[in-house]
């Protein structure tokens, strides 16, 4: 997001910031901070952890605009979500004209029920069908038989020579680096990203892909949402995803 950001705003002149490391942003910006750029990119509970600063480290009473990106997922239940985040944030947001935006590929029906029953004078936008993969990605399902006629599959696709860049997406972190192995000997410039990684590692990796220099990403969930790989020829789901929503994350 930040990095398309920069982006859109080339030659606009819009001042565009990241919140990447609260407890420094917490030291270095002050109560002021907001003040110093005209977009500001966070994650939920980076945002909490300022707001909850004596005093608070960041003042939002003057946002015109809150935008959510991935809504649904932010919006999930449980440890996966973050609704007592957003929760502070909205509250935060405390401006007469703040306007709110929810983005995300999928709309689930507890996002647009919060929406009805919080928001004023709501506007839908739906570019598509709804919760469907969009009609320009091909797509294919090949029967492999057992587990290990996944692995079969995934050499002869490397043997019959495919076009890179190449997404495979696997349900946890051990078949990730299970197949990273596996793969790594195959003559391929392959690499693995999943949540075990130092963030310094996850960009470089990433940086190496965009660049062309990774022909084969092995990825788990963390690379579905959030992330934009312009230019990817094939993306190859090794393990089921385990909801129709998931999936629509992962082919983009």
């Amino acid at each position: 997001t930040y990095r398309e950001l920069l982006r859109l705003s080339e030659g606009v002149g819009f001042r565009v910031h990241i919140i990447d490391k609260a407890s420094l942003a917490a030291k270095k910006y002050g109560p002021q901070s907001n003040k110093k750029y005209d977009i500001l990119v966070s994650t939920p509970n980076r945002l909490v952890f300022l707001l909850n600063q004596d005093p608070p480290a960041l003042d939002l009473s003057s946002v015109e605009w809150l935008i959510v990106d991935e809504s649904d997922k932010l919006f999930e239940g449980g440890k996966t979500g973050f609704r007592e985040q957003l929760a502070a944030v909205f509250l935060a947001c405390s401006g007469s004209k703040v306007r709110r935006a929810f983005f995300s590929a999928t709309c689930t029906p507890d996002v647009e029920q919060w929406c009805r029953l919080n928001l004023d004078n709501l506007v839908s936008v739906n570019i598509g069908h709804r919760n469907t993969a969009v009609e320009s990605v091909e797509q294919k399902l090949l029967f492999v038989g057992t587990e290990n006629g996944k692995l079969v599959a995934m050499r002869n696709i490397i043997t019959k020579g495919f076009l890179p860049p190449m997404l495979v997406f696997v349900q946890s972190i051990d078949r990730a680096r299970e197949l990273f192995h596996e793969l790594v000997y195959e003559g391929i410039n392959v690499d693995v990203i999943h949540a075990d990684r130092t963030q310094q590692q996850r960009d470089n990796v990433v940086d190496s892909f965009r660049s062309g220099k990774i022909w084969v990403l092995i990825c788990t969930a963390l690379l579905a949402r959030g992330m934009d790989f312009k230019g990817v020829n094939l993306v190859l789901n090794y393990d089921f995803p385990t909801s129709s929503v998931e999936y629509i994350h992962r082919i983009g």
